[in-house]
């Protein structure tokens, strides 16, 4: 018997042991990490410092550098444990007890009688009548006979509130829903292909069924419509007292010469210099 118990109590104590451990808020998320002080730095931490060291050098971001597998300090000062973030609203309404007790209903607001615009071309037709045709005699008749329009003329455009029936929801419309199973199978691209292999199969049958015509010949009337006339070049026209004139220089000596200095110049054309190309050699 003592040892059923003895076994019964390390069975207990191994599932005691089993049972996973749950973490706390605090660990999971744990609070911010507060401003570094002197007394915190280590020697061969980051932001470990020589000579005159203060508490403010280690609240400025500019200054203060990451440790190494740790995240970043913050560099203002947060308030204690007891400080609660946000507006504390206080409860003025009464509670659960005044709701329950009455019911606020809203009070209409008194609608205020809108105030009718002049009638201009009533007052103008009554200075005209009375003689006053100046702007002064018009501005002191309008003071003392002033007319507003009447809410009974028929002329005005009576505004009326539009027709909404009884069962309409405003609001807008809900999308559709995607249809994620055609988009899973690539329905949209199957139905294109499908639509580009009709067109194709649509212009084949009716590139098949065109008619094709025969050669067309040209008739008298379209030869003459592209038919240019051609243009005859006369000679210009010279003086007849100049025309058996000689020259009065000639530098040459003989007919030969001259064809040999003309060819030698004709060779030369490409390397000298001018419109002409009777000027100076090109390269130097």
């Amino acid at each position: 018997m003592p040892e059923a118990k003895g076994s019964r109590q390390d069975l207990t104590s191994c599932k005691k042991k089993q049972q996973p451990v749950h973490r706390t808020v605090s660990q999971i998320c744990p609070p911010p990490r507060r401003p570094l002080t002197v007394a915190d730095i280590r020697p061969g931490m980051e932001n470990e410092r020589l000579g005159v060291v203060r508490d403010s050098m280690f609240q400025n971001p500019l200054i203060l550098k990451a440790e190494l597998g740790k995240t970043r300090e913050r560099s203002c000062s947060l308030p204690g444990i007891d400080f609660n973030y946000g507006l504390y609203t206080r409860g003025l309404d009464g509670g659960v007890p005044e709701a329950i007790g009455h019911w606020n209903a809203f009070k209409p607001q008194p609608i205020r009688s809108q105030e009718l615009a002049p009638n201009y071309i009533a007052m103008n037709r009554g200075a005209v009548k009375a003689g006053l045709v100046t702007a002064r005699e018009n501005f002191l008749y309008r003071q003392l006979n002033f007319v507003r329009v009447s809410d009974k003329d028929e002329r005005r455009v009576k505004k009326e509130p539009p027709f909404i029936p009884p069962n309409m929801t405003f609001g807008v419309r809900a999308r559709p829903s995607t249809p994620l199973f055609d988009l899973l199978q690539h329905r949209y691209q199957q139905l294109w292909v499908q639509e580009q292999k009709a067109a194709q199969k649509a212009i084949k049958l009716e590139k098949k069924h065109k008619v094709i015509l025969g050669k067309l010949y040209e008739t008298r009337s379209s030869q003459l419509r592209k038919y240019k006339p051609p243009v005859r070049l006369d000679a210009l026209w010279h003086m007849p007292h100049f025309q058996k004139v000689g020259p009065h220089l000639d530098t040459f000596p003989t007919e030969a010469d001259r064809q040999n200095a003309m060819k030698a110049h004709r060779q030369e054309r490409a390397v000298r210099q001018g419109t002409l190309r009777m000027g100076n050699y090109t390269h130097p």
